[in-house]
């Protein structure tokens, strides 16, 4: 099995569009992740929370995976501690994907006994700003 990474994506509004999901899906489709569970959280300018699963969702219902293969791993608690990091009036879409695109590479780090001892997400400002960097030391 490859990394399996859990995602909050948040949005501005009390929807989210079926836009959102088409890069995901592609890559659901090209064989570089494998979904393995969604939901989306809602909270209302009031603060109020409420959550659903994709499947419920007939405008979002193209992310999941068409073979039926998700599994319900997401609960109230992960809605919750989302809702936390969401502003009133606005949503978030919570995936758990596997990365199968590294799932050569995990494997043979397991068989010759080692593991991933540390995983950073580098900000997208930080990525620029390294871009910059190097373009001016050029």
């Amino acid at each position: 099995m490859g990394p399996v990474e859990f995602l909050v994506l948040a949005f501005p509004g009390e929807t989210i569009g079926a836009d959102v999901i088409a890069p995901l899906t592609a890559l659901r489709d090209s064989g570089g992740v494998r979904v393995i569970d969604t939901m989306v959280v809602t909270k209302a300018a009031d603060g109020t929370v409420a959550s659903a699963e994709l499947v419920d969702l007939e405008h979002l219902r193209g992310l999941v995976d068409p073979a039926g293969n998700e599994v319900n791993l997401m609960g109230e608690e992960d809605a919750a501690e989302a809702a936390e990091l969401l502003q009133p009036g606005s949503s978030a879409l919570l995936v758990l994907v596997e990365h199968l695109w590294a799932t050569a590479a995990a494997e043979a780090f397991r068989r010759a006994g080692g593991h991933v001892a540390a995983s950073v997400r580098i900000p997208p400002e930080f990525v620029s700003e390294a871009h910059r960097a190097l373009a001016t030391a050029q």
